[in-house]
């Protein structure tokens, strides 16, 4: 046992990413092209005619403390009759990076940054993406702009997109902020030093809850699951700390899914085909059914997401600490979500998830390929030139996407046990509560309540189905391959 210990406390995580990478078929380094592209790159904001200058407004971005590929910033004005006027910048990744540059393949080959916990692999080079195309604070960028307008019950106008030059007043962190906007915490140095900042951001609240209250009276499920995020000192896992959702997260996401909602039905609206994001309807519904008659409620036997966003509504209010464990159940029962070619006018199957008909991906061009295709259909139906890319060309790059996003969550999958293995190495023979997150003829899977790892159930496992609570005990855990394996106790 202490020899498989000092292995397991040594392991070399940072390189073991870095392989995994490459058996995924990911290239986790960027060529000698990329590197000269970048040695030559432009002042995108010196020479764009037609773009407004927002640079008065007073921009924010709240994003993770430590990110630094800032993808949107946000700002909010009342207007009269009570309407909120929303306006998210997104990051105009394609003015520095055209379509078939050595960039742009290195991108279209990865289609997504992978973010293992130990290392990044971006989407794009550093001196882009933490850079010349975030939207860093104190820095003129350029941005494509989503205007919304918010009524008091939510809803949205038909939105306004243009290009505008944009300059970040403050950069937010979630945690912070949103202790603050939860009465949890006194008011943010990072927001006190900017005048008019605080009303700002409060202002931006008032309308994400409208947008979210309207969602959910739509159908939109609203989930709230745990995140492990390791850290890492010196190349060794010294803890895992859990991420939780707050006042300004959910601020966040209800500002993203409105801005991709608004840019699918403005492509839509001109005519424009475009890469959607699509979420089918579950095809383990029954299961989803069963899960809630356990817990004594109902659900029709078709799949509804109105019903299902109720149910879950209810049962955060009624048992708020095990609903996350709820939410997780459902999550990986709904399965995941894929890109597909939608054309003006075409049927498609929309996102069961978020209760839309019209959905696609472009508020994070820094960190998705499909973000920057859909930028630069937002940006040529402005212009009113020709469409970049074909039907068919559009049919091959939505497959890429979803078959790199699998890889990539296939790889960030492994490294998250990997982390937890050297994490759970000393742990062996100890007991643990956990919830079923996967049973199929390939294995049953669980993840451990406390610390929230996962792992697979090699002994004991008949009988279990996702959602339901078992007791394991942790038998081994092995870095190098990723495996954490427990035995069902009772």
């Amino acid at each position: 046992m202490s020899e498989s210990v000092g292995r397991s406390a040594h392991f070399d995580l940072v390189a073991r990413a870095h392989e995994e990478m490459r058996l995924r078929g990911f290239d986790p380094d960027f060529s000698a092209a990329a590197d000269e592209q970048i040695s030559h790159l432009p002042d995108a904001t010196a020479r764009t005619p037609n773009v407004r200058d927002l640079r008065r407004m007073l921009w924010s971005s709240i994003d993770n403390r430590e990110s630094r590929d800032l993808d949107q910033i946000e700002f909010a004005e009342r207007l009269p009759n009570d309407i909120i006027r929303l306006r998210i910048g997104i990051a105009d990744v394609d003015a520095l990076v055209p379509e078939g540059s050595p960039i742009d393949l290195h991108a279209a080959q990865n289609c997504c940054s992978v973010y293992t916990g130990v290392a990044i692999f971006p989407l794009l080079p550093e001196a882009l993406s933490t850079d010349r195309t975030s939207l860093l604070e104190a820095e003129d960028r350029l941005a494509v702009i989503v205007e919304l307008d918010v009524d008091t019950q939510g809803g949205v106008a038909d939105c306004v997109v243009y290009r505008a030059l944009t300059r970040n007043c403050a950069k937010l962190a979630y945690e912070p902020v949103g202790d603050w906007l939860d009465g949890k915490a006194d008011l943010p140095e990072s927001v006190s030093r900017v005048p008019g900042l605080e009303a700002q951001i409060r202002l931006q609240q008032e309308a994400a809850i409208r947008l979210s209250e309207r969602r959910q009276r739509e159908g939109a499920l609203q989930f709230e699951t745990v995140e492990a995020r390791p850290v890492v000192v010196a190349g060794r896992v010294t803890d895992l700390q859990v991420q939780t959702k707050n006042s300004a997260r959910s601020m966040i996401e209800n500002f993203m899914i409105s801005a991709n909602t608004s840019a699918a039905a403005f492509l839509e609206h001109r005519g424009v085909g475009s890469i959607q994001r699509t979420v089918r309807s579950p095809e383990r519904w029954p299961r989803i059914v069963e899960i809630a008659q356990r817990l004594g409620e109902t659900l029709p036997p078709e799949p509804d997401p109105l019903a299902l966003s109720q149910l879950l509504a209810k049962r955060r209010a009624v048992d708020p600490d095990r609903f996350p464990d709820l939410s997780l159940s459902i999550v990986k029962l709904m399965g995941p979500g894929e890109y597909t070619l939608v054309k003006s006018g075409g049927e498609h199957s929309g996102h069961f998830g978020l209760a839309v008909y019209s959905y696609t991906h472009s508020t994070a061009p820094n960190r998705r390929y499909a973000d920057l295709i859909v930028q630069r259909a937002l940006k040529a139906s402005l212009a009113a030139s020709a469409a970049p890319y074909t039907d068919a060309e559009l049919t091959q790059l939505a497959a890429r996407c979803t078959e790199r996003e699998n890889a990539a969550r296939k790889v960030e999958r492994f490294m998250r046990k990997a982390i937890a293995a050297t994490w759970m190495h000393d742990r062996i023979g100890a007991t643990f509560d956990a919830i079923v997150t996967g049973a199929s003829p390939k294995g049953t899977y669980v993840r451990v309540l406390k610390p929230p790892v996962e792992g697979r159930v090699v002994r004991g496992e008949e009988g279990l189905d996702v959602g339901d609570h078992t007791r394991v005990r942790l038998l081994a855990a092995d870095p190098e391959r990723g495996f954490i394996d427990f035995e069902r106790t009772h």
